[in-house]
């Protein structure tokens, strides 16, 4: 496009046809060209055009033309300078320009829109590079902020830097992905149009049709070929006409399950489940008798969340029946809380239950969150949960000791024995496995009777119970 001569107001329509166009596309730069264009009072910074260019750049309303949904219409009107500014919908098009905006430059800002557009996000560092490239005042960067904001692009914060230079990020990359992930879904249904009484009751019906003729398909194989043909055009539109009254309750199941956020699972993870609730209740629900859909599966979607939550939240599972209790302790328990100003006791839980105290107390057990030993604990993340939790089964240093020296001193009465009495006493006592040998294990390896095996044991034990052979022991014993 040729800049038009002239050194009047309208040699600047040119940089606000190519803002538009990086911000919207060529259809709307063609209706800019049409717009009139009024000069501004305002003589500060002459030479740079883009303060007159913001000054007199119209706001731009897109809307949905009902007929065309997918086709968008762009209208204009004059905005008169004032201190509250144009509310449009971020990602319907462009506020009208505040009065603060008036040292942005057309060119970056243009530029930051185009690349945020595409990305969703921006950082202050590339917003700060920006205006210092276009030799503006930082003291600009939250009018920037609040631009870049209500045409729908996220500001990150930058990341802070550690004491040893490292970037360390606000937020990990998981979580961020998440966010952008959730984002795009709020997104994407945030497109389909609600529904009203009458759309409701009429998708019903079709959803209606749709599984009676696929109940008549699968149990009756004799059909006539054009019976056959007309019941599955009809289940192709209940197929259809479900679809439309599911995608149309979407945001319905983001507004409950965000109501069960923080319990063990993702708000995506909700919703899926959420979803399958939602599916369920187009299925079952009757429009005979009058109740609006959504009432209806609220308490479906409510349900998949809860039996998701009581399958997948905790690590070890609990059965539903047995979450459904100890979600009604945990409410008598607050409302007991709230009424005696104190927590309640196991028996007035119990009491007010009308169950056995035993109970109450081993469902409070398992309502108890299960933590890892791995858990890091303190700044460092050095020491993990284990390492402070007592081992009630582990020997004590005095005790390891005294073992052993006990070890010592026993092996050395029973070196003072011949080989043949030594073996008998290991296998006997089991000095030797941990295992107690019986006389007849012990001939048998020996080569010798049960009795021989015995009469050796008596006259060894009559040896060592000498005292000064027994007094080496008997301190072991105290």
């Amino acid at each position: 496009m040729q800049r038009p001569e002239g050194e009047g107001l309208h040699c600047f329509v040119d940089p606000a046809i190519a803002y538009v166009r990086l911000c919207l596309n060529a259809e709307w730069e063609r209706r800019l060209q049409t717009l009139p264009i009024r000069a501004s009072t305002k003589t500060r910074h002459p030479h740079r055009p883009s303060d007159l260019l913001l000054m007199t750049l119209p706001a731009l309303e897109l809307h949905e033309r009902p007929d065309e949904p997918r086709t968008r219409a762009v209208s204009t009107r004059r905005t008169r300078r004032s201190s509250t500014p144009v509310r449009t919908a971020p990602s319907r098009g462009l506020a009208a320009v505040p009065d603060d905006t008036d040292e942005l430059d057309v060119t970056q800002v243009a530029e930051l829109v185009a690349r945020g557009r595409e990305s969703g996000e921006l950082s202050r560092a590339e917003l700060r590079e920006a205006l210092e490239t276009a030799d503006l005042g930082l003291e600009l960067l939250p009018v920037l902020v609040a631009r870049l904001t209500t045409l729908g692009v996220e500001v990150l914060d930058e990341e802070e830097e550690a004491p040893g230079g490292a970037p360390v990020a606000r937020a990990t990359s998981e979580h961020a992905g998440t966010a952008d992930l959730v984002r795009m879904y709020l997104r994407e249904i945030g497109k389909v149009p609600l529904l009203n009484a009458a759309q409701e009751v009429e998708l019903s019906k079709r959803v209606e049709a749709g599984l009676f003729a696929e109940h008549k398909i699968d149990t009756d194989p004799d059909l006539a070929p054009d019976l056959r043909h007309d019941l599955q055009t009809l289940v192709r539109d209940g197929h259809a006409a479900k679809q439309q009254l599911v995608s149309a309750n979407l945001r319905l199941v983001v507004s409950v399950a965000k109501k069960y956020s923080g319990r063990g699972m993702t708000l995506l993870d909700l919703v899926q489940e959420g979803n399958l609730g939602l599916i369920r209740a187009v299925e079952k629900f009757d429009y005979a008798k009058g109740y609006k859909f959504s009432t209806y599966a609220t308490w479906w979607i409510r349900q998949a969340i809860g039996r998701a939550l009581a399958d997948q939240a905790r690590t070890i599972r609990i059965p539903v029946h047995v979450v459904e209790q100890i979600n009604k302790i945990t409410r008598l328990q607050r409302q007991l809380v709230s009424t005696l100003g104190r927590e309640p006791t196991d028996e007035e839980l119990a009491l007010e239950l009308d169950m056995p105290i035993e109970q109450v107390v081993e469902l409070r057990r398992y309502a108890q969150d299960t933590v890892s030993l791995e858990t890091a604990v303190g700044d460092d993340g050095d020491s993990v949960l284990g390492d402070f939790i007592e081992d009630a089964d582990a020997t004590s240093p005095a005790d390891a000791a005294s073992y052993g020296a006990m070890q010592d001193e026993i092996e050395g009465v029973l070196n003072a024995l011949t080989p043949r009495e030594r073996e008998v006493m290991r296998l006997r006592f089991g000095l030797a496995d941990g295992k107690q040998h019986t006389l007849a294990e012990v001939g048998n390896r020996l080569g010798l009777t049960r009795e021989r095996i015995r009469q050796i044991e008596r006259d060894t034990l009559r040896e060592l119970r000498k005292p000064a052979v027994a007094s080496k022991l008997r301190e072991f014993l105290d």
